[in-house]
């Protein structure tokens, strides 16, 4: 018997690509394709879902790992694929707490698809070993330390050093140094454009 699959992806042509791959194979069955996580669970309320490919980020703003780790909790039995293209590597490691059971990356992932598919059905858990390499100014993301990496995530909110540090429970100066090292590693002039360059590139997304 087929696996039923649900497509949750909000950009067109990725959805369609989705599309393509799931008919293309004997063993999966497209129940549905829609562009909003949070109308995902309705779905699975409905019964006959077997497998969702989940983007991340989706239509008006619903969080594909919101909507997983609803689904996960209510139908363990469900198989979840998150599938992204962009490189927060927070995501990764709040997929696996919520029992997400595999991660493939749109453009950097070497495995196709309907192979991560089938293993993930075959009860097989995937995951990269990392996040994509992202260029950023002078250096890239993998350089970035796990601390720079939160104190980066906030950066984008524009808040001071010490609302930063409040929030990451560290001192002002701490958010401080970890900011210069980062804007040397970058080679960038200001924590403005540290900020947005980091979440235009997707390394950092709150």
């Amino acid at each position: 018997m087929a696996t039923n699959v649900l497509i949750v992806e909000d950009q067109e042509m990725p959805r369609q690509l989705f599309e393509i791959f799931v008919r293309s194979d004997p063993r999966f069955s497209l129940v549905a394709s829609i562009s909003n996580a949070s109308l995902a669970i309705d779905f699975c309320r409905n019964g006959g879902i077997d497998l969702i490919l989940m983007d991340v980020m989706t239509e008006l703003g619903s969080s594909g790992l919101d909507a997983a780790e609803e689904i996960k909790k209510a139908y363990p039995e469900i198989k979840i694929i998150i599938v992204t293209s962009m490189p927060e590597d927070s995501w990764l490691d709040r997929a696996r707490r919520i029992g997400v059971d595999s991660f493939w990356y749109k453009e950097a992932q070497k495995e196709p698809i309907l192979t991560v598919m089938a293993r993930t059905m075959s009860g097989e858990k995937i995951y990269p070993n990392a996040t994509p390499l992202v260029q950023i100014g002078c250096t890239n993301n993998h350089d970035f330390t796990k601390r720079e990496l939160d104190i980066l995530r906030e950066l984008i909110s524009g808040d001071s050093n010490a609302e930063i540090g409040e929030r990451l429970g560290i001192e002002a100066s701490t958010v401080k140094y970890h900011v210069q090292n980062m804007l040397e590693k970058t080679g960038m002039h200001t924590r403005t454009e540290l900020a947005a360059m980091a979440r235009s590139l997707g390394i950092v997304i709150k």
